[in-house]
């Protein structure tokens, strides 16, 4: 995963900046005041490079320097995970002592920063840029990023480190992410893991930016644990503690084939958890949840059924989600959910015959036919798959860009119907119909 960071003092516009970037005004509101934030990030795209963008903007209103604390934690956060960094300076205030103490930051890291200095609205404005010469951190960059102003310059500069293709990872083991808000048992869980009598534990050092990994043999096959637990010991990060949460569990997020998120039985899913279940999915990574300290629920035996039809109809368009319940303490069912994400990860990799696709899926189709829309008929004539790791399916139709949502929501239950597909998402793609295959 490649990390733009963007970095600065308050009130230089680099919320603004952010939404511009990703194309959408996207809510970046304080659920508790100066801490935490609804979406501190964002998949953004430029030129044909791809990279998460993160908004490091907030102040921390229990420091005993409000602005500096805040900032200088905020900017150390970056430093160390980015793979680029936007530091975005007022060019009509100039230079002040805390940009001064960010660009000393910025010039210690040896990271690729583009000096970006905003609020040049009109060319008038370019001359202010000049007194940040003085900062040591190459050429400014004037721009605006109210009007957008020379931002595709600024952008070009920003994305140099990244490359223009992904880099594939080609280890073919299976990897396993554990992800979960704190306290939700985490590290329990990957001790658990790791401390059976059957497994063998190889610690495998992971990059600067990526928490320690560890393989475990697992009857006799390889599986890379991929944990973020322990995000609050790390460089002692107190009030920003959920912006580096959030910048780690994306990493490993991105890293892995199967996520498994934590959920305190004790305060069952929150908002936070729904956020980190989309993410896995908007990932297209395989999900697994794990209902940890089964062992201290009081319950019966119909409990672990209602919890899962309410979590079912709460993510509603998510209930393919399996869901396991254990505790990391007493390892109850911890086996299974290596099981569930070895079976998960083979569903991945199913690839259907196009006949049978088409045998099977064209029959449901005729059945409940897409709505006219527009007047228009629309018709699926044909059904390919073309991925895997996630499944992806080809629709060839008269009218592609018609097939309203609910419709498509509508095949992917059929889909999953017919094939078994429990805890990996699947992706559809709609295309106008090949004219030799017209009957």
């Amino acid at each position: 995963m490649n990390i733009v960071a963007i970095v600065g003092r308050p009130n230089v516009g680099k919320s603004t900046l952010f939404n511009r970037i990703i194309r959408r005004r996207e809510a970046i509101i304080e659920e508790e005041p100066g801490v935490t934030r609804d979406r501190l990030y964002a998949q953004a795209e430029w030129a044909g490079k791809h990279f998460t963008l993160i908004d490091t903007g907030g102040i921390v209103p229990d420091s005993e320097d409000v602005f500096e604390k805040a900032i200088r934690e905020q900017a150390m956060i970056a430093i160390e995970e980015a793979d680029s960094i936007l530091f975005v300076c007022d060019g009509r205030a100039g230079v002040t002592p805390l940009d001064e103490e960010i660009g000393a930051l910025l010039r210690a890291s040896n990271k690729h920063v583009t000096l970006a200095v905003n609020k040049a609205d009109s060319p008038a404005y370019d001359a202010d840029a000049h007194e940040f010469y003085s900062l040591g951190l190459g050429d400014p960059f004037s721009f605006s990023a109210i009007n957008g102003r020379s931002t595709g310059d600024l952008l070009d500069h920003a994305t140099e480190p990244i490359p223009q293709h992904p880099i594939v990872d080609e280890d073919p083991r299976l990897k396993i992410a554990i992800v979960g808000r704190p306290n939700a048992g985490k590290s329990s869980l990957v001790n658990a893991l790791l401390g059976q009598d059957r497994m063998i534990v190889t610690p495998v050092a992971g990059t600067t930016r990526d928490a320690v990994d560890s393989v475990m043999k697992y009857y006799g096959e390889e599986i890379v644990i991929i944990d973020t637990a322990g995000l609050r010991r790390r460089a002692k990060i107190k009030e920003n503690i959920e912006m580096y949460s959030v910048l780690r569990t994306q990493r490993a997020i991105d890293r892995c084939d199967i996520a498994v998120v934590m959920i305190d039985s004790e305060t069952g899913i929150e908002a936070q958890d729904k956020r980190i279940i989309n993410d896995v999915v908007e990932a297209r990574k395989g999900v697994v949840i794990a209902f940890n300290k089964w062992d201290i629920m009081e319950k019966d035996s119909k409990t672990a059924d209602a919890i899962t039809k309410k979590i079912h109809e709460d993510l509603r368009t998510l209930d393919y989600i399996p869901i396991v319940f254990i505790s990391a303490v007493t390892k109850q069912r911890i086996s299974k959910v290596v099981e569930l994400c070895k079976t998960i990860l083979e569903r991945r990799k199913t690839r259907i015959g196009t006949s049978d696709l088409n045998d099977r899926l064209l029959e449901e189709i005729e059945k409940t036919p897409p709505p006219a829309v527009s007047a228009r008929d629309l018709r699926i004539n044909y059904i390919t798959q073309v991925g895997t790791e996630p499944p992806v399916f080809a629709f060839f139709s008269n009218h592609p860009e018609l097939i309203p949502d609910s419709y498509k929501r509508f095949l992917e239950r059929k889909l999953r119907d017919i094939y078994e597909f429990e805890g990996t998402p699947v992706s559809f793609l709609f295309k106008r119909k090949n004219v030799k295959r017209e009957y």
